[in-house]
């Protein structure tokens, strides 16, 4: 009975993604020997940022207001979008300190035809409304074989419009060793080339 809290805790924190059973019980231990106060600002964090955060209408990124501010911004280049996998490809890209002034969509997904993936279970309609007066759509999926799939799915819808269709260069990372990369990311290294 004792370790009941422990357990119902646990339980819900192993539905976390990468949570594993061990680090669930690990952190419910944890959380049952904070201070109340700080208890208490956790649960409240995670209760208000569930009520109060929606997606955005316009790209599908996570806000508090709608539209985001990215969509609502009026610096942004809106003649440029970049199209992403999910909401976490944001912060990632916007990192770049300034290097992309566009503005984003958010797939939710990409194709996937073995898990019953298909162009209607992501967000491509509504990219496709999108693209009245945009030069430049940059598909930004992740280099997989589902997010390659999609970006190409995407560039043979897009190109007919006359909209400018661009893929991210994938290579090695900054301070990699060749040695230690994989073909792939080798070949990609060597496509995505440009001249100094």
């Amino acid at each position: 009975m004792s370790n009941e809290p422990v357990s119902k805790i646990a339980s819900q924190l192993s539905r976390l993604p990468g949570i594993g059973g061990k680090s669930a019980q690990r952190l419910a231990y944890h959380i049952l020997n904070m201070p109340q106060e700080q208890a208490r600002e956790l649960a409240t964090a995670i209760w208000d940022g569930r009520k109060n955060v929606r997606t955005c209408s316009i790209c599908g990124d996570l806000t508090v207001s709608d539209p985001c501010p990215i969509c609502s911004s009026p610096k942004r280049n809106a003649r440029q979008i970049c199209v992403v996998r999910d909401t976490r490809d944001v912060p990632a890209l916007e990192q770049m300190r300034g290097a992309y002034s566009g503005l984003y969509h958010i797939l939710h997904g990409t194709l996937s035809p073995m898990d019953g993936v298909g162009p209607n279970d992501i967000r491509v309609k509504e990219l496709m409304e999108r693209l009245v007066d945009v030069d430049e759509v940059i598909l930004a999926t992740n280099p997989d074989v589902e997010g390659e799939a999609t970006a190409s799915y995407l560039a043979r819808l897009i190109k007919p419009l006359g909209v400018k269709v661009t893929r991210i260069a994938y290579g090695l990372p900054v301070g990699a060793d060749l040695e230690y990369a994989d073909g792939v990311t080798l070949q990609r290294a060597f496509e995505g080339r440009r001249e100094v």
